[in-house]
């Protein structure tokens, strides 16, 4: 039997994992990449796979009758990002601004908001010129009449399910076969995933840079 435990925070989420309060978890990718970097003993199980791939969008919103068409125009603007430990919220989303040429002393101000739907929501609502979240989460807002438009993505990882140090190697084994051999459809829908494939450090790559270099984003 599996007892369910639903952590609060993302913080809260890694400090459970490495402390080995929960055998495994299905954390973030930043969530991860925090965890491994606290604890490299932890194990990934396998990673969840969307369309086949493992890999989704997240994007960079405006108001739909907003005059800024590309990133350049986000100077001077204001902008919204998520949770200060989200993988799209902050480190994908502010290493993306880096790269074109956006610090933070180059918006007008910036926030973050906790939640991808309270960006989409506020950008709607013209209390931030633009911000960050993850495609799927902009499509059902657009779909629900709010007024936005995608004037950048970027990619994102698949979330990671993780065991904790020194779980019992038949355990891990038989959850990580579990994972990887799941085909139901109607359980993988509550994920909004379609299966899980064998993952590696080496995955998470990208997210773990992003986490590394965000200094760089608050470099006058």
């Amino acid at each position: 039997s599996i007892k369910l435990s639903i952590a609060t925070t993302y913080e809260k989420g890694v400090h459970e994992l490495i402390n080995g309060d929960v055998d495994f978890a299905r954390l973030g990718p930043a969530s991860y990449i925090h965890a491994y970097q606290q604890n490299p003993n932890i194990s990934l199980l396998a990673m969840e796979t969307k369309k086949g791939k493992k890999s989704f969008k997240g994007v960079i919103c405006v108001h739909k009758d907003s005059t800024i068409k590309s990133m350049n125009q986000l100077k001077g603007k204001r902008f919204a990002f998520g949770n200060k430990n989200s993988t799209i919220g902050r480190y994908l989303s502010q290493q993306y601004l880096v790269k074109h040429g956006i610090n933070a002393h180059d918006l007008a101000s910036y926030s973050y908001l906790g939640r991808h739907d309270k960006v989409g929501y506020s950008v709607a609502h013209k209390k931030f010129d633009a911000g960050a979240l993850k495609k799927s989460t902009l499509k059902k807002l657009i779909k629900k009449g709010l007024p936005l438009k995608i004037i950048a993505s970027f990619n994102n990882v698949t979330k990671p399910w993780v065991a904790r140090e020194k779980l019992n190697k038949n355990m891990m084994t038989s959850l990580q076969a579990a994972l990887l051999n799941l085909k139901d459809k109607q359980i993988l829908k509550v994920l909004k995933k379609d299966g899980f494939t064998t993952a590696t450090i080496n995955d998470y790559r990208e997210i773990k840079d992003s986490i590394n270099n965000n200094n760089k984003f608050f470099i006058k």
